[in-house]
């Protein structure tokens, strides 16, 4: 089967659609960028549909033009293809402690805050939308804080990059949206401020992104 560049399906705003992106960033992986406008529904387009069935973002298509979705299932690939910087630990606790992280994140927080469960919610009243969502973030905020005082310390699992780094940058950026008063949470605004400081973060934060509208730009 002959190689291509990797294709990487994702919309600017999407928290998992930036996980992917952070995680090719710190591989050093050239890839094809296509840009599904969630605002615009395109991933609801019979188009779209043909190559990803299940009409979300992210979806990955690899060098060897195999697709792959879930976020966490793309970035676990890519740590394993290209090793380099590894971003589990080797000990089989720790692993499993960086995997804990990010699931808290992927399983428990962000589903909370998807659009279409957002509307389930309150389906008229956008105020009402942003208060859930404020809600169940600050709540989730609370455990997550807690488990990372006993693990965190430059970084989220102590001083080497994880992907728990990679989960916890667009969960914050998704607080802040929510108008989550981050002061309750002096861990996570630490490591929000040292890892989107680093050039990785940077380029792939959805502010630095083609599709990301002008007056979102920062």
């Amino acid at each position: 089967m002959s190689e291509q560049k990797p294709v990487l399906y994702g919309y600017f705003r999407s928290s998992a659609s930036y996980r992917v992106r952070t995680v090719l960033e710190i591989k050093g992986v050239e890839y094809e960028k296509k840009f599904i406008d969630l605002s615009k529904k395109e991933q609801l387009s019979e188009e779209y549909k043909k190559i990803v069935p299940t009409q979300k973002v992210p979806a990955f298509i690899t060098k060897e033009g195999r697709l792959i979705l879930q976020s966490q299932a793309i970035v676990d690939y890519l740590d394993e293809v290209y090793p380099e910087p590894p971003l589990y630990p080797k000990d089989p606790v720790d692993r499993a402690l960086v995997r804990e992280i990010c699931q808290i994140i992927a399983c428990d927080i962000h589903p909370l805050q998807n659009y279409r469960i957002l509307q389930r919610a309150a389906p008229d009243s956008h105020e009402e939308q942003t208060a859930f969502a404020k809600e169940t973030i600050t709540k989730a905020f609370q455990g997550l804080e807690s488990r990372l005082s006993k693990i965190a310390s430059k970084y989220s699992f102590g001083d080497t990059l994880t992907m728990a780094d990679v989960f916890v940058v667009p969960m914050v950026i998704n607080a802040m949206r929510r108008d989550v008063d981050m002061s309750q949470f002096p861990i996570l605004s630490r490591l929000f401020d040292t890892l989107t400081a680093l050039p990785e973060f940077k380029r792939a934060s959805p502010f630095s992104q083609p599709d990301c509208p002008p007056e979102f730009k920062k």
